[in-house]
């Protein structure tokens, strides 16, 4: 567990529990959160963030509508759009933002976060998304040294896992972005040069406890929850 001197307040968004699947995955991003010394508020589509907050974690889920980015779809390759998450989640970014409050987004997160950057995505990306709804693809990564993520995960090659289906290239990355972690042509994780601790990957780190993955990856909550917990007074 991360010691921190206080127990930050995090939002946490997420999408509608459809089904357990759905709750029992909410439950892992709850958990990670907690176990690093958060006090986790579940913020979901349609409902607003609280005014007062220390640190925003963006969840999975599905595809953000491509309106939001400026792209049409007209052979509907985007998944489980779901308009009032974007509303709810593009929100809390913004306010977070705003008042510099730490944020980390993941897989949704890290593509929701680079749309409320100004950038956009890759509409559709063959095998990263198995037919299997528990299916993931599993690779290797390395932060890049003196980032955010590296003095979170450390900067030696990891194993993640991944799922989706929709990316981000570094062309289209959103304004004061820099790509952390590159895998072949596409950015799989990212950090703001003009905020103070705003950290986004692709993969899971949530399901470390579940699938194969290094134990590393949960260090990014423990450095986001630190990084909370220092939120100034005056950002709260």
């Amino acid at each position: 567990m991360n010691a921190v001197d206080r127990r930050p307040r995090v939002v946490l968004t997420v999408g509608h529990a459809a089904n357990e699947r759905m709750l029992r995955s909410r439950g892992f991003y709850v958990d990670a959160l907690r176990d690093a010394g958060a006090d986790v508020v579940v913020v979901e589509p349609g409902q607003d963030a609280p005014a007062d907050f220390d640190g925003l974690c963006l969840s999975g889920g599905g595809d953000v509508a491509p309106a939001r980015y400026g792209e049409s779809d007209p052979d509907a390759l985007s998944h489980d759009v779901d308009p009032e998450r974007d509303r709810t989640e593009l929100d809390a970014v913004r306010a977070a933002l705003d008042r510099d409050v730490p944020v980390l987004g993941i897989c949704r997160g890290f593509q929701l976060l680079n749309v409320a950057r100004g950038g956009s995505l890759v509409l559709d990306l063959a095998g990263h998304r198995p037919d299997d709804p528990d299916g993931v693809v599993t690779h290797r990564v390395r932060a890049e040294a003196g980032s955010l993520l590296a003095a979170a995960i450390g900067d030696a090659p990891i194993v993640v896992n991944s799922r989706h289906h929709q990316a981000v290239t570094p062309e289209k990355l959103g304004d004061g972005l820099r790509p952390t972690v590159a895998v072949d042509d596409l950015v799989e994780a990212y950090e703001a040069t003009d905020r103070r601790w705003v950290v986004a990957v692709q993969w899971h780190p949530e399901r470390a406890v579940d699938r194969e993955m290094s134990p590393q990856v949960r260090g990014v909550f423990d450095a986001f929850v630190k990084a909370a917990a220092a939120t100034p007074a005056a950002a709260r």
